[in-house]
């Protein structure tokens, strides 16, 4: 979602203006807006809308929406950038060969720009998976609500907060280096 954000935004001519206002205010507006509070918008606003189709959806799908909304704004600057990246002489290259904009940017822009982008987006989906700790208010039992508790039976917190822990470590860490990896690699290979 983040990409279709950050594509929107680059939609060119007049006719393009309304797409680029509301992707540039969604982007804004979530970037400004903390994820808990959008957590509490979904996970209790919705619910008090009184749709009936929303009164079956679970807190994991309130939990999964919120974080999308928001952390998507973020990658959509982050696809952004690496497509701002992009020297001007690959779009005049690609337009002087008879190709639109939209296959300029598919065929030519984007995968450059999606190579450049790929460790700060590994980077975020670290911050995606530590951000569903807070999905606990609205009642998603993730890792966090779960040592809460396991807590709240044993009374051992240093022993269960200790393992929450460890336990975001051993998701983490793991994309944590595959993001150094990549930004190493992407140096090593611009330095040639």
């Amino acid at each position: 979602f983040g990409l279709v954000l950050a594509v929107a935004r680059l939609t060119p001519g007049k006719a393009g203006a309304p797409i680029r206002f509301l992707a540039i205010a969604y982007i804004d507006l979530f970037r400004a807006v903390p994820a808990i509070i959008v957590l509490y918008l979904i996970g209790f606003g919705l619910p008090l809308t009184g749709l009936p189709f929303i009164s079956k959806v679970s807190s994991q799908w309130f939990a999964i929406i919120a974080l999308t909304l928001t952390y998507s704004a973020y990658i959509a600057e982050t696809y952004r950038s690496g497509i701002d990246s992009i020297h001007p002489s690959q779009w005049s290259a690609a337009r002087s060969l008879g190709f639109s904009f939209s296959q300029t940017l598919r065929w030519f822009i984007l995968p450059q720009a999606i190579r450049i982008s790929l460790p700060p987006t590994v980077g975020y989906m670290v911050q995606i998976i530590k951000g569903t700790s807070l999905a606990a208010i609205i009642g998603f039992t993730e890792i966090t609500r779960a040592g809460q508790i396991i807590n709240n039976a044993t009374f051992q917190p240093l022993h269960v907060f200790t393992t929450v822990a460890a336990l975001y470590f051993v998701i983490c860490w793991p994309l944590s280096l595959l993001a150094a990896r990549m930004e190493r690699k992407r140096a090593r290979a611009l330095a040639r």
